[in-house]
């Protein structure tokens, strides 16, 4: 039997950065959500892996959109990030937001945006394995990113 409080605590040590993950629902309305698991897979073709929990209520307009965005929040973001973890708010009232060609919302002021194409959905036990393939991006690396350890930002 696996101590899920102690288990979660030790993936904690590690160091993250954290993100918004956006897509749009069957209405066209923006819907999107806080996550912190995100990396780059490969460069040639360029793909990316977000890992929600099968909770999160933005699954189902991913899979029915086949899109969605990656922005990565700047240090400054910490309140956009906060809003997007909440439930039953309005998300998109915090910052502002620019469209990708493909629709999707991305976040200006981020430290990066990417705009994927959902390739692969894969069941991962109380998470989903999203691989995207990333159809544009930009990067203001001279932003400093706002991270996420042991369960607090930093």
């Amino acid at each position: 039997m696996t101590d899920h409080r102690a288990l979660r605590d030790a993936f904690g040590c590690f160091a993250t950065g954290v993100t918004i993950v956006t897509s749009f629902d069957e209405d066209g309305s923006p819907v999107g959500f806080t996550a912190n698991s995100f990396t780059s897979v490969s460069l040639d073709p360029p793909l990316l892996l977000v890992c929600p929990g099968k909770n999160v209520s933005t699954l189902p307009a991913i899979r029915h959109s086949g899109l969605f965005g990656v922005s990565v929040l700047s240090h400054a973001q910490r309140e956009v990030a906060d809003r997007f973890a909440q439930r039953g708010v309005d998300r998109f009232s915090h910052g502002e937001w620019v469209e990708s060609e493909s629709g999707i919302l991305l976040l200006e002021g981020a430290c990066a945006n990417f705009a994927c194409a959902l390739v692969n959905d894969i069941d991962a036990g109380d998470h989903q394995l999203l691989l995207g393939r990333i159809d544009s991006f930009r990067s203001a690396g001279e932003r400093h990113p706002l991270m996420y350890v042991r369960g607090n930002y930093a």
